[in-house]
Protein backbone atom coordinates (compact mmCIF):
# COMPACT_ATOMS: atom_id res chain seq x y z
CA UNK A 1 0.00 0.00 0.00
CA UNK A 2 0.92 3.60 -0.43
CA UNK A 3 1.87 5.20 2.77
CA UNK A 4 1.51 9.23 2.85
CA UNK A 5 1.30 11.23 5.96
CA UNK A 6 -1.99 13.98 5.73
CA UNK A 7 -1.54 17.00 4.12
CA UNK A 8 -2.28 18.54 7.60
CA UNK A 9 0.92 17.52 9.00
CA UNK A 10 2.14 20.32 7.40
CA UNK A 11 0.64 23.75 8.47
CA UNK A 12 0.61 26.66 5.93
CA UNK A 13 1.57 30.08 7.24
CA UNK A 14 4.28 30.49 10.02
CA UNK A 15 5.58 26.46 10.15
CA UNK A 16 4.67 25.07 13.52
CA UNK A 17 7.38 23.86 16.12
CA UNK A 18 6.54 20.42 15.58
CA UNK A 19 4.90 20.27 11.87
CA UNK A 20 5.66 17.27 10.15
CA UNK A 21 5.34 15.21 12.58
CA UNK A 22 2.91 12.54 13.12
CA UNK A 23 1.51 10.93 16.82
CA UNK A 24 -0.32 7.78 17.49
CA UNK A 25 -2.02 7.84 20.31
CA UNK A 26 -3.69 4.69 21.84
CA UNK A 27 -4.32 6.50 25.26
CA UNK A 28 -7.22 7.42 26.97
CA UNK A 29 -8.78 9.26 29.84
CA UNK A 30 -6.68 12.25 30.91
CA UNK A 31 -3.16 11.72 31.50
CA UNK A 32 -2.20 10.92 27.28
CA UNK A 33 -4.75 13.14 25.78
CA UNK A 34 -3.67 15.99 27.57
CA UNK A 35 0.07 15.02 27.01
CA UNK A 36 -1.00 14.91 22.94
CA UNK A 37 -3.05 17.84 23.30
CA UNK A 38 0.38 19.57 24.12
CA UNK A 39 2.07 18.05 21.32
CA UNK A 40 -0.89 19.02 18.77
CA UNK A 41 -1.11 22.74 19.77
CA UNK A 42 2.57 22.62 19.04
CA UNK A 43 1.55 21.44 15.58
CA UNK A 44 2.16 18.08 15.90
CA UNK A 45 -0.53 15.66 13.50
CA UNK A 46 -1.75 13.31 16.87
CA UNK A 47 -4.09 10.24 15.38
CA UNK A 48 -6.67 9.24 18.03
CA UNK A 49 -6.94 5.54 17.83
CA UNK A 50 -10.16 4.81 19.56
CA UNK A 51 -12.52 1.38 20.24
CA UNK A 52 -16.53 1.82 19.24
CA UNK A 53 -17.04 2.95 22.73
CA UNK A 54 -14.57 6.02 22.33
CA UNK A 55 -12.47 7.34 25.22
CA UNK A 56 -14.10 7.09 28.38
CA UNK A 57 -13.76 10.66 29.02
CA UNK A 58 -16.51 11.27 26.23
CA UNK A 59 -19.24 9.76 28.72
CA UNK A 60 -18.16 10.40 32.32
CA UNK A 61 -17.92 14.43 31.72
CA UNK A 62 -21.12 15.76 31.96
CA UNK A 63 -23.78 16.74 29.45
CA UNK A 64 -23.38 17.19 25.68
CA UNK A 65 -25.13 18.20 22.73
CA UNK A 66 -24.27 15.04 21.56
CA UNK A 67 -23.13 11.86 22.75
CA UNK A 68 -19.68 11.66 23.86
CA UNK A 69 -18.66 15.19 23.28
CA UNK A 70 -18.50 16.30 26.93
CA UNK A 71 -17.16 19.62 27.51
CA UNK A 72 -13.54 17.90 29.09
CA UNK A 73 -13.50 15.80 26.34
CA UNK A 74 -12.95 18.54 23.40
CA UNK A 75 -10.80 20.36 25.77
CA UNK A 76 -8.44 17.91 25.58
CA UNK A 77 -8.41 16.72 22.11
CA UNK A 78 -8.71 19.58 19.93
CA UNK A 79 -6.24 19.64 17.27
CA UNK A 80 -6.45 16.24 16.90
CA UNK A 81 -8.31 13.18 14.23
CA UNK A 82 -9.80 10.28 15.50
CA UNK A 83 -9.36 6.59 13.68
CA UNK A 84 -11.84 3.91 15.49
CA UNK A 85 -10.61 0.41 15.06
CA UNK A 86 -11.66 -3.23 16.70
CA UNK A 87 -7.73 -4.29 17.35
CA UNK A 88 -9.14 -7.69 18.57
CA UNK A 89 -9.85 -8.24 14.81
CA UNK A 90 -6.66 -9.29 12.51
CA UNK A 91 -8.02 -6.78 9.79
CA UNK A 92 -8.06 -3.47 12.71
CA UNK A 93 -4.73 -4.75 13.94
CA UNK A 94 -2.88 -4.44 10.36
CA UNK A 95 -4.79 -0.99 9.51
CA UNK A 96 -3.59 0.32 12.77
CA UNK A 97 0.28 -1.22 12.17
CA UNK A 98 0.14 0.35 8.63
CA UNK A 99 -0.66 3.60 10.27
CA UNK A 100 2.05 3.21 12.96
CA UNK A 101 4.38 2.60 9.90
CA UNK A 102 4.00 6.39 8.82
CA UNK A 103 3.95 7.24 12.64
CA UNK A 104 7.45 9.30 14.72
CA UNK A 105 5.93 8.36 18.11
CA UNK A 106 3.41 5.79 19.32
CA UNK A 107 1.77 6.04 22.78
CA UNK A 108 -0.68 4.39 24.87
CA UNK A 109 -2.05 4.06 28.32
CA UNK A 110 -2.47 0.31 28.43
CA UNK A 111 -1.53 -2.22 30.92
CA UNK A 112 2.11 -3.39 29.21
CA UNK A 113 0.27 -7.24 29.10
CA UNK A 114 -2.46 -5.65 27.58
CA UNK A 115 -0.07 -3.92 24.81
CA UNK A 116 2.14 -7.01 24.14
CA UNK A 117 -0.93 -9.53 23.56
CA UNK A 118 -2.67 -6.99 20.87
CA UNK A 119 1.39 -7.34 19.53
CA UNK A 120 1.47 -3.51 20.69
CA UNK A 121 4.55 -3.87 23.26
CA UNK A 122 8.21 -1.98 22.74
CA UNK A 123 9.99 -4.28 21.44
CA UNK A 124 7.56 -5.46 18.50
CA UNK A 125 6.92 -1.91 17.65
CA UNK A 126 10.52 -0.85 17.75
CA UNK A 127 11.64 -3.91 15.53
CA UNK A 128 9.48 -2.59 13.53
CA UNK A 129 9.99 0.59 13.03
CA UNK A 130 13.48 1.25 14.35
CA UNK A 131 13.42 5.18 14.39
CA UNK A 132 9.51 5.15 16.71
CA UNK A 133 9.70 6.93 19.73
CA UNK A 134 7.42 4.40 21.39
CA UNK A 135 6.18 5.71 24.95
CA UNK A 136 4.12 3.66 27.74
CA UNK A 137 2.24 5.18 30.04
CA UNK A 138 1.65 2.98 33.38
CA UNK A 139 0.37 3.68 37.11
CA UNK A 140 3.51 1.72 38.31
CA UNK A 141 7.10 1.52 37.36
CA UNK A 142 7.90 -2.13 35.54
CA UNK A 143 11.03 -2.57 38.29
CA UNK A 144 8.52 -2.94 41.55
CA UNK A 145 6.08 -5.06 43.24
CA UNK A 146 3.38 -2.76 42.02
CA UNK A 147 3.72 -3.61 38.06
CA UNK A 148 0.69 -4.01 36.22
CA UNK A 149 -1.81 -2.61 38.31
CA UNK A 150 -4.49 -0.35 37.42
CA UNK A 151 -4.55 2.69 38.56
CA UNK A 152 -6.33 6.04 38.48
CA UNK A 153 -5.70 9.44 39.65
CA UNK A 154 -8.19 8.82 42.68
CA UNK A 155 -5.91 5.88 43.44
CA UNK A 156 -2.46 7.58 43.42
CA UNK A 157 -3.48 10.70 45.28
CA UNK A 158 -3.97 8.05 47.74
CA UNK A 159 -0.93 6.24 47.22
CA UNK A 160 1.37 9.30 47.17
CA UNK A 161 0.21 10.32 50.18
CA UNK A 162 -1.42 13.46 48.31
CA UNK A 163 -4.90 12.50 49.74
CA UNK A 164 -3.43 12.57 53.49
CA UNK A 165 -1.80 15.90 53.00
CA UNK A 166 -5.18 17.38 52.04
CA UNK A 167 -7.28 16.17 55.72
CA UNK A 168 -9.41 18.82 57.10
CA UNK A 169 -10.42 19.31 60.68
CA UNK A 170 -11.63 16.49 60.91
CA UNK A 171 -7.99 14.39 60.04
CA UNK A 172 -10.10 12.45 57.70
CA UNK A 173 -7.76 12.24 53.83
CA UNK A 174 -9.45 13.97 50.98
CA UNK A 175 -8.95 14.16 47.59
CA UNK A 176 -7.94 17.43 45.44
CA UNK A 177 -10.82 18.39 43.41
CA UNK A 178 -8.88 18.07 40.21
CA UNK A 179 -6.83 15.33 38.41
CA UNK A 180 -3.57 16.68 39.21
CA UNK A 181 -1.70 13.47 38.87
CA UNK A 182 -2.75 12.66 35.39
CA UNK A 183 -2.62 16.08 34.75
CA UNK A 184 1.16 16.69 35.95
CA UNK A 185 1.87 13.28 34.34
CA UNK A 186 0.93 14.19 31.55
CA UNK A 187 3.14 17.06 31.05
CA UNK A 188 5.81 14.63 32.31
CA UNK A 189 5.19 12.26 29.39
CA UNK A 190 5.12 15.21 26.63
CA UNK A 191 8.57 16.46 27.87
CA UNK A 192 10.25 13.04 27.80
CA UNK A 193 9.04 12.77 24.26
CA UNK A 194 10.13 16.06 22.96
CA UNK A 195 13.82 15.04 24.35
CA UNK A 196 13.36 11.53 23.01
CA UNK A 197 12.49 13.44 19.48
CA UNK A 198 15.51 16.13 20.02
CA UNK A 199 17.92 12.70 21.00
CA UNK A 200 16.50 10.78 17.64
CA UNK A 201 17.39 14.17 15.49
CA UNK A 202 20.93 14.00 16.41
CA UNK A 203 21.62 9.87 16.61
CA UNK A 204 18.70 8.90 14.01
CA UNK A 205 17.36 6.37 16.62
CA UNK A 206 14.10 6.01 18.48
CA UNK A 207 13.88 5.70 22.42
CA UNK A 208 11.35 3.54 24.62
CA UNK A 209 9.73 5.51 26.99
CA UNK A 210 7.99 4.15 30.23
CA UNK A 211 6.33 6.82 32.59
CA UNK A 212 5.26 5.78 35.72
CA UNK A 213 2.82 7.75 37.23
CA UNK A 214 3.24 6.70 40.95
CA UNK A 215 6.74 7.14 41.08
CA UNK A 216 6.70 10.17 39.06
CA UNK A 217 4.31 12.01 41.63
CA UNK A 218 5.84 10.58 44.68
CA UNK A 219 9.12 12.17 43.09
CA UNK A 220 7.74 15.20 42.65
CA UNK A 221 5.89 15.24 46.38
CA UNK A 222 9.01 14.08 47.87
CA UNK A 223 11.21 16.79 46.62
CA UNK A 224 8.75 19.01 48.45
CA UNK A 225 8.13 17.12 51.75
CA UNK A 226 11.16 14.69 52.20
CA UNK A 227 12.93 17.98 54.23
CA UNK A 228 14.89 16.86 57.22
CA UNK A 229 14.88 13.64 55.44
CA UNK A 230 17.08 14.71 52.95
CA UNK A 231 20.01 13.86 55.07
CA UNK A 232 21.21 10.35 56.92
CA UNK A 233 20.89 11.04 59.87
CA UNK A 234 17.67 12.93 59.38
CA UNK A 235 18.38 16.73 60.47
CA UNK A 236 14.60 16.87 61.51
CA UNK A 237 11.01 15.45 60.53
CA UNK A 238 9.32 14.47 57.40
CA UNK A 239 7.16 17.45 56.01
CA UNK A 240 7.35 21.04 55.19
CA UNK A 241 5.57 22.74 58.47
CA UNK A 242 4.79 25.84 56.41
CA UNK A 243 2.75 24.25 53.71
CA UNK A 244 1.28 21.48 56.29
CA UNK A 245 -0.02 24.02 59.04
CA UNK A 246 -3.68 24.43 59.50
CA UNK A 247 -3.87 28.04 58.72
CA UNK A 248 -1.50 27.83 55.49
CA UNK A 249 -4.29 28.14 53.79
CA UNK A 250 -6.29 31.52 52.17
CA UNK A 251 -7.01 34.02 55.21
CA UNK A 252 -10.33 35.18 55.92
CA UNK A 253 -11.49 38.91 55.50
CA UNK A 254 -14.48 40.54 56.12
CA UNK A 255 -16.03 39.99 52.65
CA UNK A 256 -14.24 36.71 51.71
CA UNK A 257 -10.82 35.18 51.57
CA UNK A 258 -7.42 36.67 50.30
CA UNK A 259 -4.49 34.78 49.24
CA UNK A 260 -0.83 36.03 50.65
CA UNK A 261 2.59 34.61 50.26
CA UNK A 262 5.67 35.98 51.88
CA UNK A 263 8.59 34.12 51.77
CA UNK A 264 11.56 36.50 52.55
CA UNK A 265 12.24 38.76 54.97
CA UNK A 266 11.74 41.99 53.27
CA UNK A 267 8.34 40.94 52.25
CA UNK A 268 7.24 39.87 55.61
CA UNK A 269 8.56 43.21 57.19
CA UNK A 270 6.42 44.74 54.52
CA UNK A 271 3.17 43.10 55.88
CA UNK A 272 3.55 43.97 58.76
CA UNK A 273 4.50 47.82 57.95
CA UNK A 274 1.29 47.88 55.34
CA UNK A 275 -1.12 46.25 58.58
CA UNK A 276 0.27 49.19 61.36
CA UNK A 277 2.60 46.39 62.92
CA UNK A 278 6.08 47.54 62.11
CA UNK A 279 6.60 46.72 65.71
CA UNK A 280 6.14 43.27 64.73
CA UNK A 281 9.59 43.16 62.45
CA UNK A 282 12.01 43.08 65.51
CA UNK A 283 9.86 40.58 67.37
CA UNK A 284 12.65 37.57 67.22
CA UNK A 285 9.85 34.99 66.58
CA UNK A 286 9.33 36.29 62.77
CA UNK A 287 11.95 38.26 62.06
CA UNK A 288 14.15 35.97 60.39
CA UNK A 289 13.15 33.10 58.04
CA UNK A 290 14.43 30.39 59.75
CA UNK A 291 12.62 31.56 63.12
CA UNK A 292 9.65 32.06 61.09
CA UNK A 293 9.60 28.19 60.67
CA UNK A 294 10.30 27.51 63.83
CA UNK A 295 7.08 29.98 64.88
CA UNK A 296 5.09 29.17 61.99
CA UNK A 297 1.93 28.78 63.51
CA UNK A 298 1.75 31.60 65.87
CA UNK A 299 3.34 33.76 62.50
CA UNK A 300 0.06 32.43 60.81
CA UNK A 301 -2.43 32.86 63.72
CA UNK A 302 -1.06 36.35 63.82
CA UNK A 303 -1.65 37.03 59.96
CA UNK A 304 -5.31 35.68 60.06
CA UNK A 305 -6.04 38.42 62.95
CA UNK A 306 -4.61 41.20 61.62
CA UNK A 307 -6.57 40.79 58.22
CA UNK A 308 -9.60 39.21 59.35
CA UNK A 309 -11.54 43.16 59.78
CA UNK A 310 -10.34 44.26 56.64
CA UNK A 311 -12.25 44.20 52.89
CA UNK A 312 -10.48 41.90 50.23
CA UNK A 313 -10.37 44.60 47.64
CA UNK A 314 -8.60 46.71 50.20
CA UNK A 315 -6.18 43.98 51.43
CA UNK A 316 -5.34 43.40 47.72
CA UNK A 317 -4.91 47.20 46.98
CA UNK A 318 -2.95 47.76 50.08
CA UNK A 319 -0.47 44.48 49.76
CA UNK A 320 0.15 45.21 46.12
CA UNK A 321 0.92 49.13 47.12
CA UNK A 322 3.68 47.82 49.17
CA UNK A 323 4.99 44.79 46.18
CA UNK A 324 3.72 42.16 48.71
CA UNK A 325 2.00 38.94 46.54
CA UNK A 326 -1.63 38.53 46.71
CA UNK A 327 -5.06 37.62 44.82
CA UNK A 328 -8.34 37.27 45.79
CA UNK A 329 -8.91 33.91 46.32
CA UNK A 330 -11.46 33.14 43.32
CA UNK A 331 -14.31 30.83 43.15
CA UNK A 332 -14.87 28.67 39.14
CA UNK A 333 -17.45 31.50 38.97
CA UNK A 334 -15.32 34.29 39.66
CA UNK A 335 -12.12 32.81 37.95
CA UNK A 336 -13.78 32.88 34.43
CA UNK A 337 -14.84 36.74 34.99
CA UNK A 338 -11.29 37.29 36.65
CA UNK A 339 -10.38 40.49 34.14
CA UNK A 340 -6.57 39.54 33.24
CA UNK A 341 -8.01 36.33 32.60
CA UNK A 342 -9.99 38.61 29.83
CA UNK A 343 -7.34 40.54 29.03
CA UNK A 344 -5.28 38.18 27.73
CA UNK A 345 -8.16 35.76 25.86
CA UNK A 346 -7.64 32.87 27.63
CA UNK A 347 -10.85 31.86 26.60
CA UNK A 348 -12.37 32.28 23.41
CA UNK A 349 -15.63 31.83 22.31
CA UNK A 350 -15.60 29.29 18.60
CA UNK A 351 -17.76 27.26 16.52
CA UNK A 352 -17.36 23.74 16.25
CA UNK A 353 -19.04 21.44 13.24
CA UNK A 354 -22.09 19.85 15.66
CA UNK A 355 -21.81 21.47 19.24
CA UNK A 356 -22.40 25.00 18.12
CA UNK A 357 -20.74 27.60 20.14
CA UNK A 358 -18.56 26.30 22.43
CA UNK A 359 -15.68 28.10 25.01
CA UNK A 360 -12.25 27.15 23.77
CA UNK A 361 -9.28 27.54 26.00
CA UNK A 362 -6.43 29.13 24.80
CA UNK A 363 -2.68 27.52 25.44
CA UNK A 364 -1.51 30.03 27.88
CA UNK A 365 2.28 30.07 26.46
CA UNK A 366 3.63 32.23 23.84
CA UNK A 367 6.62 32.07 21.56
CA UNK A 368 8.21 34.17 18.91
CA UNK A 369 6.51 32.78 15.25
CA UNK A 370 4.32 30.56 17.08
CA UNK A 371 0.67 31.64 17.46
CA UNK A 372 -1.20 28.52 18.78
CA UNK A 373 -4.92 27.82 17.70
CA UNK A 374 -7.59 26.04 17.31
CA UNK A 375 -6.70 24.04 13.68
CA UNK A 376 -9.22 20.41 14.02
CA UNK A 377 -12.60 20.30 16.26
CA UNK A 378 -12.40 17.66 18.94
CA UNK A 379 -13.70 14.91 16.91
CA UNK A 380 -16.02 12.86 17.22
CA UNK A 381 -15.04 8.70 17.47
CA UNK A 382 -13.69 7.66 14.23
CA UNK A 383 -14.81 10.76 12.63
CA UNK A 384 -11.41 10.85 10.26
CA UNK A 385 -11.43 7.23 10.23
CA UNK A 386 -12.32 6.77 6.25
CA UNK A 387 -10.01 9.66 5.45
CA UNK A 388 -7.03 8.05 7.38
CA UNK A 389 -7.08 4.98 5.73
CA UNK A 390 -7.59 6.24 2.56
CA UNK A 391 -3.85 8.35 2.66
CA UNK A 392 -3.05 4.68 3.77
CA UNK A 393 -3.31 3.72 0.78
CA UNK A 394 -6.66 1.63 0.97
CA UNK A 395 -8.88 1.67 -1.71
CA UNK A 396 -12.94 2.11 -1.24
CA UNK A 397 -14.03 -1.32 -0.97
CA UNK A 398 -11.14 -1.92 1.32
CA UNK A 399 -12.22 0.44 3.53
CA UNK A 400 -16.17 -0.99 3.18
CA UNK A 401 -15.23 -4.07 3.93
CA UNK A 402 -13.72 -3.37 6.94
CA UNK A 403 -16.25 -0.86 7.89
CA UNK A 404 -18.75 -3.92 7.26
CA UNK A 405 -16.71 -6.51 9.20
CA UNK A 406 -17.14 -4.34 12.25
CA UNK A 407 -12.98 -3.83 11.98
CA UNK A 408 -14.09 -0.23 11.59
CA UNK A 409 -16.28 2.83 12.66
CA UNK A 410 -17.25 5.94 12.48
CA UNK A 411 -20.10 7.59 14.94
CA UNK A 412 -23.29 8.53 13.04
CA UNK A 413 -23.28 11.32 14.53
CA UNK A 414 -19.68 12.37 13.14
CA UNK A 415 -19.73 15.09 10.11
CA UNK A 416 -18.39 13.25 6.88
CA UNK A 417 -14.56 13.15 6.05
CA UNK A 418 -14.89 10.74 2.37
CA UNK A 419 -11.88 8.54 1.67
CA UNK A 420 -9.09 10.73 -0.81
CA UNK A 421 -9.91 9.03 -4.47
CA UNK A 422 -6.92 6.23 -5.41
Amino acid sequence: MAIQKSASASATGPRLPLAGLRVVDLTSAVVGPYCTQVLADYGAEVIKVEEKSGDVIRWISGKSRTPGMSGKFMHMNRNKRSISLDLKQASGREALMQLVDTADVFLHNMRTAAAERLGLGSEQLTQRCPRLVYCGIVGFGSGGRYAGRPAYDSILQGGTALASLMSGADGAPRYVPYVVIDRTAGLMVAHAILAALFARERDGEGRTIEVPMFESYAGLLLSEHLYGHSFEPPTGPLGDRRLLDANARPVRTRDGYVCITTNTDAQVHKLFHALGRADLAADARFATALARIEHIAAFFALRAELLASRDTAELVDLLLAHDIPCMPCHTLDSLVADPHLQDVGLLETGSHPTQGQIRHIRPAMQMSGFEPSVRLPAPHIGEHTAAILSELGYTPAQIEALFSDGAAYTAPDAPPHPPQPT
